[in-house]
């Protein structure tokens, strides 16, 4: 059972929230949509995407900051979105750091108690919500890409990495491309998966890249600035860069001089990304 919170014509088209009760978190989960004019007309099933945000970020994050509806219209794309992790959970000190926890479920599935339970977004987004959106909406399961942004755009990677029967495109603006060897992949990790880190693997783009039976079939596409004040610590897509090389995994690593972290950065170079999903998936 889904329900509209919202919604409002965009471009053409609607921008919706929906609220739904999560089997596999356990919780009320929210997600936003996009359907491009194309979706509305009749009999019309179109690609879509799912954007997932970062730290700290909700279903509403994308849609207001992005800017992405005008070229979603353009090339027939709807956008799905869901929340950065379950609300309401009820697990002690979830609320007390803005890089853990509440806002900064890391798209794994939580092995560890507390977070075992109610912290499994890398199902919820693979299974549940992709269920959900192509039971209820005129999306075409067979033309699915994925991306998003810092802890989303980790995300995206991962799961189209270990996913690409399902996810046909990926990109990413400034991911957490190597977070078994940054503070906020080493946090979440340690807590949400525990301190073995063979199992931090699954959830780390640059491993998985570097151990996969195949490349990705089509070309990643990541955008990081150059002034992002995460970019030495946190983000290491130099990592990923050469674990690429390695592999013969076609990878485009853009960088910009002046850009930093934030939603100005991904606004200016969303329409590139959904040019390049829509060469894909259209």
């Amino acid at each position: 059972m889904h329900e509209l919170l919202s919604s409002h014509a965009c471009h053409g088209g609607e921008q919706r929230i929906y609220r739904h009760d999560s089997q596999a978190v356990g919780l009320p989960m929210r997600f936003s949509v996009y359907l491009p004019p194309q979706a509305l007309q009749a009999n019309a099933n179109v690609p879509a995407l799912f954007y997932l945000a970062g730290l700290t970020c909700t279903e509403e994050t994308f849609p207001v900051k992005a800017g992405a509806q005008r070229f979603a219209a353009q090339h027939g794309i709807a956008l799905i979105a869901p929340d950065t992790s379950p609300r309401g959970a009820g697990v002690p000190g979830e609320s007390a750091a803005w890089d853990f926890g509440v806002g900064a479920g890391f798209y794994v599935n939580a092995t560890q108690q507390p977070w075992a339970k109610h912290y499994r977004m890398y199902s919820y987004v693979r299974d549940e919500l992709r269920e959900t959106v192509l039971a209820n909406l005129p999306v075409d399961g067979a033309r699915l890409g994925i991306f998003g942004h810092s802890m989303g755009g980790h995300g995206a990677l991962v799961l189209a990495l270990r996913n690409p029967e399902i996810y046909r495109s990926v990109s990413a603006f400034a991911p957490i491309a190597a977070p078994s060897r940054c503070p906020w992949g080493e946090k979440a990790f340690s807590a949400y998966l525990g301190e073995d880190r063979e199992a931090w693997r699954e959830y780390d783009a640059s491993e998985l890249v570097a151990t996969a039976a195949r490349p990705f079939e089509s070309p990643i596409l990541i955008d990081q600035g150059l002034a992002d004040s995460f970019l030495s610590e946190q983000l290491y897509p130099d990592v990923f860069d050469a674990a690429c090389a390695a592999r013969n995994q076609l990878l485009t690593l853009r960088r910009y001089v002046g850009y930093d972290h934030g939603y100005y950065f991904v606004q200016s170079f969303i329409g590139d990304h959904i040019a390049h999903h829509a060469s894909i998936l259209t």
